[in-house]
């Protein structure tokens, strides 16, 4: 069996790149998730907005690939503004709930300088698995 790429109904094409790669052994691969929407429109109000859709991005690749968000195993974040992630950590942590519940899998989060997407404030790149 060969990788399966995992595309949610409904959302425009990835260009370039899978939204998820659904291995043979139960592993997903999501890449970088940003704040926009199934039709590439970011979502309006800055960071929280933007973080709070990339993890519903994650969530419902996840969902397409037979799984749910309990199933991720790992998260990498890409944050451009430290400052304003450490002066929202209660909202984050609201946002993050609302997503994932009390589910917290392993978190790397890395601050860079820019993202490709000019709007993009936040990216979020998952890995889950999914019992085949």
């Amino acid at each position: 069996m060969t990788p399966k790429t995992i595309q949610p109904e409904g959302w425009a094409p990835a260009l370039g790149y899978a939204n998820g790669m659904l291995m043979e052994d139960g592993t997903l691969h999501i890449g970088g998730q940003i704040g926009w929407d199934a039709q590439k429109n970011f979502v309006p109000g800055g960071f929280l907005p933007q973080m709070e859709q990339a993890l519903n991005n994650i969530a419902e690749i996840t969902r397409a690939a037979g799984g749910s968000p309990q199933d991720v195993g790992r998260l990498t974040w890409f944050v451009k503004d430290k400052a304003e992630y450490l002066a929202h950590q209660r909202e984050i942590g609201e946002a993050y709930r609302r997503v994932f519940g009390k589910h917290f899998p392993a978190m790397s989060m890395l601050v860079v300088r820019d993202l490709i997407e000019d709007e993009a404030l936040v990216e979020i790149e998952a890995t889950a698995y999914i019992a085949p």
